[in-house]
């Protein structure tokens, strides 16, 4: 009951369509569980409801941290399939200074490490570029013989589309930035936030392939003001 209302199924929907690049196509069936990709396994949106935090109030890293070790169980089922903790707070030293990871899993579909980081606040160009590095030192000083390359995600409050488009690499496939929501969302709550990420995923196509020069006349998706889908050109 907690997964439906939660929306659950819709996000995961929601979730395939962001990696088939926003298209409103079918779709497609489940891809077996030795072909799917780092996509099609991380929510965007997490919803942590269970946390009982009051979104209006600000809350320290720590204590969200601690909040998702108490309600493990509803976090691990929020997360997903595959997933399985190895370490809280894992620290890193590089050039004598130490760093903290504050998640660590492994995922036995996907069969790496997931490095996760917990932000209170609305994302930024350095979460990114930390993750980063925690993830590049997890590929070259820790990973295992038959480990696929780790993948990082930043837990955070909000996020900008065109911060993380222009923070990451134009190919990126091993970052990910991912929002969390404190309460279960409203239907209509969940339909205005999918509509705002189809728009931020359309608008990015549209630059990549005005930048391209090789697109004339472009179409693309809208969202009238009276809710229905009507067409630009």
């Amino acid at each position: 009951m907690r997964q439906i209302n939660s929306f659950y199924y819709e996000r995961l929907l929601e979730n395939r369509t962001k990696k088939r690049g926003g298209k409103k196509a079918a779709i497609a069936p489940l891809k077996p569980i030795d072909t799917m990709s780092p996509q099609s396994v991380i929510r965007d949106p997490l919803v942590l409801e269970f946390l009982g935090l009051d979104e209006s109030e600000s809350h320290l890293e720590k204590d969200l941290e601690s909040l998702l070790i108490t309600h493990f169980q509803k976090f691990m089922m929020e997360l997903g399939r595959g997933f399985a903790l190895v370490a809280r707070q894992k620290r890193l030293t590089l050039d004598g200074k130490s760093y903290h990871v504050d998640l660590v899993f492994y995922n036995y579909i996907l069969r790496c490490f997931v490095l996760c980081d917990l932000k209170t606040d609305e994302l930024t160009h350095a979460d990114l570029g930390q993750m980063q590095m925690y993830v590049n030192y997890y590929e070259r000083e820790l990973m295992n013989p038959g480990d696929n390359p780790p993948i990082g995600i930043v837990l955070c409050t909000d996020k900008g589309a065109n911060l993380v488009r222009y923070t990451l690499p134009l190919h990126n496939k091993r970052i990910f930035a991912a929002k969390y929501k404190l309460h279960l969302p409203s239907e209509q709550e969940l339909i205005t936030e999918l509509r705002r990420e189809r728009t931020a995923i359309e608008d990015a196509q549209l630059v990549t392939k005005l930048d391209c020069g090789g697109f004339r006349r472009i179409k693309k998706s809208a969202f009238g003001t009276d809710g229905k889908s009507v067409r630009m050109v």
